[in-house]
């Protein structure tokens, strides 16, 4: 309650209510604290131990892309009750995305509205990073994406330089096919295109574990050529969702006008579908993602299938809370 009724508010006014300007000065902080945080991890649980993709997660409750792209703040984020971490998404090439401003909240709606573009340093710069960091004691996913400057017919290549270069420093990869955000992109899923992609990122991996990451876009059908892809290549899992283009029901209508991905509450229904379906289509472990917001979202969505779960949005608004109450929910279970 803290954290929404001050700390909230303050990071809500910053810049003006930029939100990416809070968004900066957050993981610039948390960078500062770092190992600082490290007593508060034993307040933040229980922490409930599962295994998945051939790794051990202290805990089910991850931190998903997006939040730390380059791995700024990599030692705070287990004090505060995270079970594993992902950062990215990263590319090949270092880019600073698309124009600003490009993250937006709709409080209303209990929702963010971003169009970043993987703004980050590169692949290389990554490497380094997380080289300097070593072991942070949870496990630490790569979200690797096409960088902007790179046509789709090379995209291939441009993953594959991010996996030689982290692969020795990324527990698993997430092969990001699915960000609304970068020209092109949500075309990787295509059959075709993303059989090819697999296929090489596989044969490069050497038992780095591999998952795709799906949009909640995505029909039926389509999910399920994806789930195909992935068994033709022994892909280790899939991470549902990433953000959708939908503005169903959307109680802020003016902001809902601004281009880009949409997360929180609204994709809460749609994220725990498609986990759903993959679970009962396939054997592949997945990790739920898109619109946890409260603890028994998280609970509803491993009942759905899935082995490990991810926050974002619901972190923003209302910060370790919820991942106490997230870890507390589970180990209950």
């Amino acid at each position: 309650m803290v954290y929404q009724r001050l700390v909230r508010r303050v990071l809500f006014s910053l810049g003006d209510g930029d939100a990416e300007v809070a968004h900066e000065r957050t993981v610039r902080a948390l960078g500062a604290l770092g190992p600082a945080l490290k007593p508060l991890r034993r307040l933040l649980g229980p922490h409930t131990e599962t295994t998945a993709f051939g790794l051990r997660f202290p805990g089910q409750v991850g931190l998903a892309a997006g939040m730390d792209k380059d791995g700024r703040a990599l030692r705070a984020w287990p004090g505060l009750g995270f079970g594993f971490i992902e950062v990215g998404t990263v590319t090949r090439h270092a880019q600073p995305g698309n124009p600003k401003p490009r993250l937006f909240r709709l409080p209303d709606d209990h929702a963010v509205i971003n169009r970043m573009g993987f703004n980050n340093s590169g692949a290389d710069a990554l490497a380094g990073r997380l080289a300097a960091t070593g072991p942070i004691g949870v496990p630490i996913g790569v979200s690797i994406g096409k960088s902007k400057v790179t046509p789709v017919q090379d995209a291939v290549e441009d993953y594959l330089h991010s996996l030689k270069a982290l692969k020795r420093h990324a527990d698993y990869f997430a092969v990001n096919v699915s960000s609304p955000n970068t020209p092109g992109l949500r075309g990787l899923q295509d059959r075709a295109a993303l059989d090819e992609l697999v296929g090489a990122l596989a044969a490069e991996a050497d038992g780095t574990p591999l998952l795709v990451k799906i949009a909640p876009d995505l029909t039926d059908d389509a999910i399920g050529e994806v789930l195909q892809v992935c068994a033709d290549h022994d892909i280790d899992g899939l991470i549902a969702t990433n953000t959708t283009l939908s503005r169903e029901g959307l109680a802020d209508t003016a902001v809902a006008t601004q281009a880009g991905g949409l997360s929180g509450s609204p994709l809460t229904a749609r994220a725990r579908e498609v986990v759903a379906f993959v679970a009962k289509e396939s054997d592949l472990p997945v990790i739920g993602v898109g619109g946890i917001m409260a603890p028994e979202d998280a609970t509803r969505m491993l009942d759905a299938g899935a082995r490990l779960v991810q926050l974002y949005t619901g972190f923003i608004y209302s910060g370790p809370a919820l991942v106490r109450g997230v870890n507390r929910a589970i180990a209950r279970r």
